[in-house]
């Protein structure tokens, strides 16, 4: 069977059982400020969840393409991918559990209908209980009926397996105790299967459905909305109850081809087969690579099929970040020396480009950074044509999508190569490639990754070493300059290091500039005192500000949340700062370098490459710390203004989930 024979039964299921097959969202919302991508086939149907009726009725369907940028670095092991197709199945206030339940189990097992899987592989998960929110017994009950229905006891932590809040209960907030008053939530019922593997014991001494060691797999989740949030301590039972059902099309073909991993099923094999034949690495020799190249590119093939390039914005930036780690792991494969390449290129999958190798004295190709673009090209012919038959626009629109690919590996690369000009300036030579030859200090290894943003693993991939503990030593003392910065002046006024506090210190740097855009130039901050609870903001202003005005400001710093502008920091010479026109306190006794943050704009290669500083909504002297993105900051709120003297005055904000 193979994945869209699981569509297509999958869609027939439901709606005999009288639900409307609706169409798939765009991977890219539209009108949609709050989120980047599309992460489940729920996402699209909140409003409705919440009550709003929808134009299809109460029982929907349907395969929702979706992508999660938080899975990028769990990707790598036998299930994790950052796109992935959602079988998704609703009852906006119908149905409930004991059909919804009952209707998934019959799908999985029935041989003509469904997937036909064995009962005696699955494994069934529920929501145990607490002070608050009783057992899900209802839920309980109905599994071990249609497991003795197949012969089955189902016995409790055997078959049926029992865990608290931050497992199977599901919320927009998440656990209970996060969400506000008035908000839906409820508990959820997942159904794993389990291969005909041993437990790892160095996951722990007893296997369980949630253990990571490979022996279950996760291949639906049915969420019940069943309560509504009174207060603290109190929910009552929702009068209308929803039904959110989410199954991988990945992980539902792994359990029909009785493969615990997703990489080896027939979706991905022939994507996989070409990395082979292309670098000469075998799967089971190159496991962690190959599964990265081929998710990221999948991922950024229908990322910029959707409309995104890569960028240091937004969804572009996580396609930038997407095809870099790809690219990293492709030429981690490329590097070595191709064993018997003219027979492997010539067993390619009809329909895909040869591309041309560069040969040695041996008469064996060899594969230099620089040209891994034109060798990529076949794996990403492999994935339109995987593909196509779902989405046959990835075929219409397979030259933007290659040329899209192939212009960020150049940028990449002149990234690279301007990194080893670098270093080959000062150290007069140039590294082995993956072997690193050339030893550089923790002081330039963190210049290249403050300047140039690259991370460790990506330095040593170009043949330099360093020594890991001072690097690691530079970026605490960087953290520490922070935090002795607190008891001056002007040095962030942050009151501690804590996540929130440090939330405040980005939101000072958007409300400076708002502060400016709106009241003019000439205004400036005086000073700041930030802790987790407020944000206290002193700036030079003569008169009081109007309502407009403060909501004017509010609305541009949220603007800029909401845009999840990258922040990042240079150092340079403190005459360069004042030149491209950082803000500050030049009364400040500065140093000959300075560290200048920047928000917005490109988040490496910034003013020093000539960049103009309109490119940026902020750039401020500052010891730091800060967030990494704007997004991360939620919201911005203004409480109160006070007059603080002669031309003079002070604003309190919060920032964060309001």
């Amino acid at each position: 069977m193979k994945a869209q024979e699981i569509i297509n039964k999958y869609i027939a299921f439901f709606e005999k059982r009288g639900h409307k097959r609706i169409t798939n969202s765009p991977l890219v919302p539209e009108n949609d400020p709050t989120t980047l991508f599309t992460s489940s086939g729920m996402q699209p149907l909140v409003p409705y969840l919440l009550g709003e009726s929808h134009p299809q009725g109460k029982r929907l369907v349907n395969v929702q393409n979706c992508f999660r940028a938080q899975d990028i670095d769990e990707v790598g092991d036998n299930r994790h991918t950052t796109f992935f197709r959602m079988l998704g199945n609703w009852s906006l206030g119908d149905y409930f559990k004991k059909e919804q339940l009952p209707w998934f189990f019959e799908f999985l097992t029935n041989k003509t209908e469904g997937l036909g899987l064995d009962p005696k592989r699955l494994f069934v998960t529920a929501f145990k209980g607490n002070d608050q929110i009783r057992q899900d017994k209802e839920s309980i009950e109905i599994w071990q009926k249609l497991f003795r229905e197949k012969g089955i006891d189902a016995k409790i932590n055997e078959r049926i397996f029992l865990y608290d809040v931050d497992k199977n209960w599901w919320s927009r907030s998440g656990t209970p105790e996060k969400m506000p008053s008035g908000e839906p939530g409820g508990a959820d019922s997942e159904v794993f299967y389990r291969f005909d593997i041993s437990h790892n014991p160095k996951f722990g001494k007893e296997c369980h459905p949630n253990c990571q060691c490979g022996r279950f797999m996760e291949i639906g989740n049915s969420v019940f909305m069943q309560y509504k949030k009174i207060d603290e301590t109190t929910f009552a039972e929702l009068p209308n109850k929803n039904v959110d059902f989410g199954g991988g099309l990945e992980r539902l073909l792994a359990a029909v081809e009785n493969k615990n991993d997703v990489f080896q099923t027939s979706l991905f094999g022939s994507i996989v087969r070409t990395i082979e034949l292309l670098t000469g690495k075998k799967y089971d020799d190159s496991q962690k690579n190959i599964r990265v190249v081929v998710d990221h590119i999948v991922a950024s093939v229908f990322i910029i099929n959707s409309g995104i390039i890569p960028s240091n914005k937004e969804q572009g930036y996580v396609l930038r970040r997407l095809l870099r780690r790809g690219f990293d792991n492709y030429y981690t494969l490329c590097i070595s020396r191709h064993s018997g390449s003219s027979a492997a290129l010539s067993s390619l999958p009809k329909g895909l480009s040869r591309i041309s190798l560069n040969h040695g004295d041996s008469g064996v190709a060899t594969l230099p950074r620089m040209t891994i673009g034109d060798d990529i090209v076949p794996v990403i012919e492999s994935i339109v044509k995987q593909y196509k038959e779902t989405d046959p626009e990835l075929e219409t629109n397979y030259e933007k999508i290659k040329n899209t690919i192939l212009e960020e590996k150049d940028a990449y690369e002149t990234t690279l190569k301007k990194a080893k000009i670098y270093l080959a300036k000062k150290y007069k030579a140039l590294g082995d490639e993956l072997k690193g030859q050339v030893e550089i200090s923790p002081e330039d290894a963190f210049a290249l990754y403050s300047t140039h943003g690259l991370s460790p693993s990506q330095i040593k991939s170009l043949g330099f070493i360093f020594d890991d503990k001072a690097f690691a030593q530079k970026m605490i003392e960087h953290q520490s300059l922070s935090r002795m910065s607190a008891n001056k002046k002007f040095k962030g006024g942050l009151a501690d290091q804590r996540a929130k506090t440090i939330m405040g210190h980005t939101a000072t740097h958007l409300l400076h500039q708002a502060i400016r855009d709106v009241l003019g130039t000439h205004v400036h901050q005086t000073g700041s005192n930030i802790t987790t609870e407020r944000i206290r903001f002193d700036f030079n202003y003569d008169k009081k500000l109007t309502d407009e005005e403060i909501q004017k400001v509010e609305d541009m710093v949220n603007e800029k949340i909401k845009e999840n502008l990258p922040v990042h920091f240079e150092m340079m010479p403190l005459k360069k700062a004042k030149e491209i026109g950082a803000i500050g306190l030049f009364d400040e006794k500065y140093q000959k370098n300075v560290k200048i943050y920047f928000i917005g704009g490109p988040s490496t290669h910034s003013v020093r490459s000539g960049r103009p500083r309109s490119e940026y909504y902020s750039v401020e002297f500052c010891g730091g710390p800060h967030v990494d993105f704007t997004g991360t900051l939620k919201r911005f709120k203004i409480i109160k203004q006070e007059n603080i003297g002669k031309g003079q005055r002070r604003l309190y904000a919060i920032v964060g989930e309001l």
